[in-house]
C-alpha cells in the first residue's frame, strides 16, 4: 500500500543521505527528497510559497515565527544543522582586535543579523566575554557579492539596532581587507582568509576553544530544525512520529559509517583521531535529536532571542515542537 506523499527539502548532510537513498523510509511516507544545498532558498521557499511539505529551516526564523504568533510550520526535535561559531569571528590584524572586547567600538560586517549564526555568536560575545553589542556598529551585506540577502524572511526587531545596510557596491569580504569594517561574523567566513595578510580569525585556536565552549556550557549550536506545514500535519497527525524516527535511524546509519574504520569515508586523513575526539567530548550520540539532550542549548538559544530583540520574552522550549513519543 503505498505512503502519504511528502516533499522534503534539505541540503544533502550524511545524517539525511539514507532518507535520500531510501535506506531509511519514514513509516506510512513516501516521501520525496528534494535536494538544495543553499539553505536560504529551502527557507525562503517553505516561508513565502509552502513550497514543501517539511524541510530544514533556520532556527532563528522558526522560533521568532512561532513566538509571534500564528505560525504555519510546526517542527519535530530534529537538527540538521549544528555549527560551532567561535571560527566565524574573523578581524582585520590593523583594527586592533585582540581580544572580543576589542569588538566594542567596531564596524562588524554579517550578512544577516538576524541569522541564527549571528544569534549565537553574539550570544557568545555577550556571556563568555562580556561584550557589550549596543556599542558594535553592524554593516549587513553579502560577503562575496556587493549587495544583501534577496531573501530575507526573519521576523523584524522589536527594538532598534545599529545596523547599517551595505550599500558601497562592494561585498562585506572586500571591505573588511580595505579596514572599511573592522570584522566579520555569522555563517561564513570571507574567501580570502588565509591569503591576504591582514585577515586573522579571532580565535585562532578555535577548535580548542569551541571544545571547552561546549564543555563548560553543553551548548552544540543548532542552526537548523526540521518544519512541516502545520496543515499537512494537522491532517495527517502520524507523520511527525514516523519522520522523527527516521531521521534517527537515518542518523544512527551515518554515525556506524562513520566510525568504520576499514576504509576513510571522507577525505579527511586523520580522520580517526577526530572521530576518537569526538566520541571523548560527546560521548556516543554527538548529534542529539529530541528536547531533553537539547534542553541546554535551546535555552541558551530562545535566551539570546529574547535579550537581541528577536522575541518577547523566553518560552518554553516544549511549545516549540510537537510530541514525537
Amino acid at each position: 500500500m503505498p505512503g502519504l506523499p511528502l516533499t522534503f527539502a534539505s541540503g544533502l548532510y550524511d545524517r539525511v543521505l539514507p532518507l535520500y537513498t531510501g535506506e531509511v523510509r519514514p513509516d506510512g511516507i513516501d516521501l520525496s527528497f528534494v535536494i538544495n544545498d543553499r539553505p536560504r532558498e529551502i527557507f525562503h521557499a517553505m516561508t513565502n510559497e509552502a513550497r514543501f511539505d517539511a524541510s530544514e529551516m533556520s532556527c532563528a526564523e522558526y522560533v521568532t515565527r512561532a513566538a509571534a504568533g500564528d505560525c504555519p510550520l510546526v517542527a519535530i526535535p530534529v537538527f540538521p544543522s549544528r555549527v560551532f561559531r567561535h571560527s566565524s569571528v574573523v578581524v582585520n590584524r590593523k583594527a586592533g582586535i585582540e581580544s572580543p572586547k576589542d569588538l566594542e567600538g567596531k564596524r562588524v560586517g554579517t550578512p544577516m543579523y538576524t541569522s541564527t549564526a549571528a544569534v549565537y555568536v553574539r550570544g557568545f560575545l555577550a556571556h563568555d566575554y562580556g561584550v557589550d553589542l549596543t556599542r558594535i556598529h553592524w554593516v549587513q551585506g553579502e560577503m562575496e557579492r556587493p549587495g544583501t540577502n534577496p531573501n530575507p524572511s526573519a521576523q523584524a526587531l522589536l527594538e532598534p539596532a545599529d545596523i547599517e545596510v551595505n550599500q558601497t557596491g562592494k561585498p562585506l569580504r572586500r571591505l573588511l581587507e580595505e579596514g572599511a569594517v573592522d570584522a566579520t561574523m555569522g555563517s561564513v567566513v570571507p574567501s580570502s582568509l588565509g591569503r591576504h595578510p591582514d585577515l586573522v580569525r579571532l580565535f585562532p585556536d578555535f577548535p580548542a576553544v569551541e571544545r571547552d565552549y561546549y564543555q563548560r556550557t553543553g551548548i552544540f549550536p543548532a542552526m537548523h530544525v526540521v518544519v512541516l506545514r502545520r496543515a499537512v500535519y494537522e491532517a495527517n497527525p502520524f507523520i511527525a512520529k514516523s519522520l522523527f524516527d527516521a531521521f534517527i535511524a537515518a542518523r544512527d546509519l551515518a554515525l556506524a559509517r562513520l566510525r568504520h574504520e576499514g576504509t576513510l569515508r571522507y577525505m579527511l586523513p586523520w580522520m580517526w583521531k577526530e572521530v576518537e575526539v569526538i566520541r571523548e567530548v560527546f560521548g556516543d550520540d554527538c548529534w542529539p535529536y529530541g528536547i531533553e539532550p537539547n534542553r541546554t542549548t535551546l535555552e541558551a538559544f530562545i535566551g539570546y532571542l529574547a535579550e537581541q530583540a528577536m522575541i518577547p520574552a523566553p518560552m518554553p522550549v516544549e511549545d516549540l515542537f510537537l510530541p514525537v513519543d
